[in-house]
């Protein structure tokens, strides 16, 4: 596959599959052989990682919609900005529920190769968040 067939790979899985919860259609877009790596480790998940991760996050967040904001990508690598909006209806990190909408950004890194994801992992920045359902707060804040 091109660069750019990869690339719209990755985003039409975010689109048909992540947003709209139909993991019933993994198959079309995460290979067998699918690996989450988280930090420096990598889990092999296959598609049945895949499905309980997604179900997992959507469980936390029932209207959880990513935004492809940018993908730049090299050879079998596709990197994408996204922005992740949703309502707070889950337990998330140990934490109760707070009904409140989130939004985080995140760079998702995935390897594309036989035309499907092999490879998934990225970053997202959870502190603001945290902060806006109130899960942590400034603790001592400097008065001017």
């Amino acid at each position: 596959m091109s660069i750019e067939e990869n690339k719209l790979l990755v985003q039409r899985y975010y689109e048909e599959v992540v947003n709209t919860g139909d993991v019933d259609r993994l198959g079309d877009f995460v290979s067998p052989d699918y690996v989450e790596v988280l930090g420096n480790v990598r889990h092999s998940a296959g598609p049945e990682g895949a499905r309980q991760h997604i179900l997992g996050v959507r469980e936390t967040y029932p209207d959880l919609h990513l935004t492809v904001e940018q993908q730049i990508a090299e050879g079998q690598w596709v990197v994408t900005r996204i922005t992740m909006r949703g309502t707070h209806k889950g337990v998330w990190l140990k934490m109760r529920p707070t009904g409140k909408k989130v939004e985080m950004t995140a760079v998702n890194i995935d390897r594309v190769a036989g035309g499907l994801i092999v490879e998934h992992g990225g970053a997202a920045n959870i502190f603001g968040p945290l902060l806006e359902i109130g899960a942590i707060r400034i603790a001592d804040p400097i008065k001017g």
